[in-house]
């Protein structure tokens, strides 16, 4: 039965041509990389280092946002869009909600000097940039933004992140009382429209919410789609999750008795593990769909055996290098590369990145990056395009393994036996001899 339902699910193509397309089935192969993302552990790992840095975190970070808010003037919408977060931790909501505020108006800034702000503004950065540091590797980006780019990014989300988030929550809690939304009750199926309304209007902030979280934090391009497909999903299971755990919490009495004061903190800890936990899942899933070459590669480690290496980088240049000379409409960037030599992004931006590193290939500044020759195809040998693959991600441990002199010499007499097969043959003597077979081809 199980290896019926393992072969249903995986049978499909998702990132191929498969036709006619099957939207769940390729929703069953994410939901299965997902849930053994969750199962390796990761997910929850970081998920835990950010419920501690959220509790270091959150009077700062908060701190430094009613500054903001006050010069907007929604300074007072703190608490009630606090006590809203936390409407599942059922009554302790407002007790919690109402300390931490508390925390943050007993802070003076005139009193910390500047050693103390500066600290404050660390701290507060510091969670910005765990939670990067958590969506890159659910990624699989090993590179993070730069000083600036950081300093840029993360000041836009203190200055502007809180005053969009209580801005919505003072617009939500105000439009039950206003005065249309009084005259539209009175009208006939309005009453009804308006409640389905306030009940979805939650939902699709926590959604928009997510959507945006998705597509700012990782250092790479997310899609909207995608970012909105992991942001759906993961607002589903924070709604249920929430109505689960107000059950949970209105029956915990006992834990009262046992934990005493401790219990309200050790809820408040449970519900943001649960609500880390989801938001990490939703960017996993957000991945996935954004990268479904991903799905093709489940039951295989992420890396290549030293012929696959050989075919990647030789195949990989003698496109780049025909889209360099306009012979193909292949657009040579790092999606549409992926896509045509049928391999994760992944496995070949490494391949390409020790291309580089040999001066054989380059990017250019577009957005995204297209590589192109690193010079003439005249001067790119093919026996330097195979060295370079086999040497990718060496980083001197070569030099560190133990190796006798028998084996050494066998070692170089076959990179000897290979420089005397290809000899200078670069890469434009292979294309051409492509292109001369082409033309033999057709008058035969």
């Amino acid at each position: 039965m199980l290896q019926q339902l393992d072969e249903y699910i995986w049978s499909y193509k998702s990132s191929g041509n498969a036709v006619p397309r099957s939207a769940w089935r390729h929703f069953l192969q994410i939901i299965v990389m997902v849930g053994r993302d969750l199962m390796g552990g990761m997910i929850t790992l970081h998920a835990m280092s950010l419920v501690y840095t959220t509790l270091l975190s959150m009077v700062p970070l908060l701190a430094v946002s009613i500054s903001v808010l006050k010069g907007f003037g929604v300074h007072d919408q703190l608490q009630p869009a606090l006590a809203n977060m936390l409407a599942p931790l059922g009554e302790q909501s407002a007790e919690i909600s109402a300390r931490i505020v508390g925390f943050v108006e007993n802070m003076r800034f005139g009193v910390l000097g500047a050693v103390g702000l500066g600290m404050l503004l660390f701290t507060a950065v510091s969670l910005i940039q765990k939670v990067e540091a958590a969506f890159n590797h659910t990624w699989r980006l090993e590179s993070s933004r730069g000083v600036m780019q950081r300093f840029s990014d993360y000041l836009s989300v203190i200055m502007v992140g809180p005053v969009l988030v209580f801005s919505a929550v003072g617009i939500t809690a105000s439009l039950s009382n206003h005065q249309i939304v009084t005259v539209m009750n009175e009208l006939p199926y309005m009453g009804d429209l308006l409640y389905v309304l306030g009940k979805l209007l939650p939902f699709l902030l926590v959604i928009g919410a997510f959507t945006f979280i998705y597509m700012l934090v990782p250092n790479t391009r997310v899609r909207l789609r995608s970012a909105l497909y992991g942001a759906v999903i993961a607002g589903f299971l924070w709604q249920a999750s929430g109505m689960l755990f107000t059950s949970f919490v209105s029956g915990s009495g006992k834990y009262t008795a046992i934990y005493s004061g401790f219990a309200v903190l050790l809820v408040f800890m449970i519900w943001l593990y649960l609500s880390w936990v989801i938001l990490l899942i939703g960017a996993s899933i957000s991945f996935y769909h954004q990268n479904p070459d991903q799905l093709k590669w489940k039951r295989s480690k992420m890396y290549l055996s030293a012929r696959l290496r050989d075919q990647l980088a030789l195949q990989v240049m003698v496109s780049i290098a025909r889209a360099f000379d306009q012979q193909t409409e292949l657009v040579p960037d790092l999606e549409h590369l992926a896509a045509d030599q049928q391999v994760p992004a992944l496995l070949l931006e490494r391949m390409l990145r020790a291309l580089q590193d040999d001066g054989l290939l380059m990017q250019t500044a577009d957005t995204p990056p297209r590589y192109i020759p690193g010079t003439a195809l005249q001067r790119i040998r093919l026996v330097d395009i195979l060295t370079s693959a086999r040497s990718a991600e060496d980083d001197g441990k070569s030099d560190s393994l133990r190796s006798d002199a028998q084996v050494t010499r066998l070692l170089q007499s076959l990179q000897q036996q290979l420089e005397a097969h290809l000899g200078e043959e670069t890469l434009a003597d292979f294309l051409q001899k492509g292109a001369d077979k082409q033309n033999e081809d057709r008058l035969v």
